[in-house]
């Protein structure tokens, strides 16, 4: 029997193509969402991806992916459309569009979802181009504020991407943090997403009352935040060999850790996101760490 899943991940999957210094495109499976939920499964938390991908080469490698990194497929849809994909120009500085017009993707339905499922979920987690993309962003905003009327913790990572310029996306951005228990932001996200606010982390405070705040500056290290209380975690020092990743690494460790530990003090879940982060910068691609990877590096830094 299926272990039910504790923490459910909503949003896109995708194929990025890279354009690579001789000319060449090199796919690699990803997608902000999807990674945050391998992370979670490969620490140990029982977690589903509930999004869809295509049935061509493209959608079949990501649902491959998603079954060999342990998450719960009954969460996952696959249609026969084109997949979503992300075309990066350049990677310094970063440089990318998307094709996926009536793709894979927008066309996941809720209402397929194993039954009860909500009953089981303990945290619900949204973010990236997926609140973009009509009608899916609205099904997903749908989606969090009956969990959210159930009781049920929302996690969101805003993840700024090009397509957040819009003011549709404004509105509901701010209605997903009005619902949000945690939220992770980077600081150049909270650079575009705040443009020419001096003060931008207590507008986010402002507008996510309720929230733990992880924020996270790269080589810097990363704080959490609630309120007036703010805690400094260094990075963990490791030879980087690419960052691609890290952020939803440092999510999934984050949340994983709620889940594992939901009696242990906010540091030990910041030790896990700082851990889950830097084991991912010092794996290429998008590396997913164990528990016991990271219980590890926390334990011998």
């Amino acid at each position: 029997m299926t272990q039910s899943a504790a923490f459910v991940v909503f949003g896109e999957a995708l194929t990025d193509f890279i354009r690579q210094p001789d000319g060449q495109w090199r796919a690699i499976p990803g997608g902000a969402c999807w990674n945050v939920a391998r992370a979670a499964a490969r620490l140990g938390v029982p977690t589903g991806y509930a999004g869809s991908v295509s049935t061509d080469v493209f959608g079949a490698e990501l649902y491959a992916l998603t079954q060999a990194a342990g998450l719960d497929m009954r969460f996952t849809q696959q249609y026969a459309k084109a997949p979503l994909l992300a075309m990066v120009t350049s990677t310094t500085p970063p440089d990318y569009f998307f094709i996926g017009d009536d793709s894979a993707d927008l066309h996941f339905d809720p209402e397929r979802l194993p039954a009860n499922w909500l009953d089981e979920a303990q945290v619900l987690h949204f973010g990236c181009i997926s609140l973009t993309r009509e009608p899916l962003a609205s099904r997903l905003l749908a989606v969090a504020q009956e969990a959210a009327r159930r009781g049920k913790k929302i996690a969101f990572d805003p993840n700024w991407r090009k397509l957040m310029d819009s003011p549709s996306y404004r509105i509901l951005f701010q209605q997903l943090l009005a619902l949000s228990h945690y939220v992770k932001v980077s600081d150049e996200d909270l650079d575009r997403l705040f443009p020419d606010d001096g003060n931008a982390l207590a507008t986010l405070q402002a507008l996510a009352p309720q929230a733990e705040i992880l924020y996270t500056q790269g080589a810097k290290g990363m704080q959490w935040i609630k309120g007036e209380q703010v805690i400094d975690q260094p990075a963990y020092r490791v030879e980087v060999i690419d960052t691609v990743g890290c952020g939803d690494a440092s999510m999934g460790g984050w949340i994983a850790s709620q889940l594992r530990q939901p009696d242990a003090p906010a540091p030990v879940h910041l030790h896990c996101a700082a851990a889950g982060a830097a084991i991912a910068a010092s794996k290429a691609g998008a590396y997913a760490a164990t528990w016991d990877e990271v219980q590890a590096l926390i334990a011998h830094p």
